[in-house]
């Protein structure tokens, strides 16, 4: 069974900022496919399908970004899911908006979300799909930045990175995870 987990932070308040693209992409997988996250346990709103005959779970943590953690971890030991079977999709300032890299493993780079994550797994070894938002520009901090919404001249670049993000989500459920970085990090 594959694990699917978006970013993010709950409520209407944060629903279309840059730091809830993770949310975005889950939402549009779900949309695309007639799913619906309508399960809520371990802090976390999630739902179980199949896609193409493979057991997939799509989450999306409630417990805020900083604690993302906390939400994957008693999922992942409920349902017995190993890290090599989890993706973990989140925002990133150093990709500009419309780009999305994905990566085996990693530090957090200064995502809390992510420090998070590896906190409560002990382990950076998980798969990520980043998603560029973009740096501030001028005098804007980091935090009102992702905290934000996206310009009207991020919009179409957005879009695209949502559609690849759902594209390689989709690839990866049925293709090695080599396969997918190859095929969606040259976009």
């Amino acid at each position: 069974m594959k694990c699917i987990v978006g970013l993010g932070n709950p409520g209407k308040k944060y629903e279309e900022t840059r730091h809830n693209i993770g949310f975005m992409i889950i939402d549009e997988l779900a949309s695309r496919n007639q799913w619906s996250l309508s399960q809520k346990k371990f802090n976390g709103l999630f739902t179980m399908e199949r896609f193409n005959g493979e057991k997939i779970i799509l989450l999306k943590p409630q417990t805020y970004m900083n604690l993302s953690g906390e939400a994957l971890r008693p999922l992942m030991e409920f349902y017995d899911i190993d890290i090599e079977d989890v993706l973990v999709i989140y925002d990133d300032l150093d990709l500009p908006p419309g780009k999305i890299r994905l990566r085996k493993k990693g530090g957090h780079g200064g995502h809390n979300g992510i420090r998070n994550i590896i906190d409560q797994l002990g382990t950076k070894e998980f798969k990520r799909l980043r998603v560029g938002v973009g740096r501030p520009e001028g005098s804007k901090t980091v935090i009102d930045h992702v905290l934000g919404g996206f310009s009207k001249e991020e919009q179409g670049p957005v879009e695209e990175s949502i559609d690849h993000a759902v594209k390689a989500c989709e690839a990866w459920i049925e293709k090695p995870f080599n396969e997918v970085m190859n095929d969606f990090n040259v976009k």
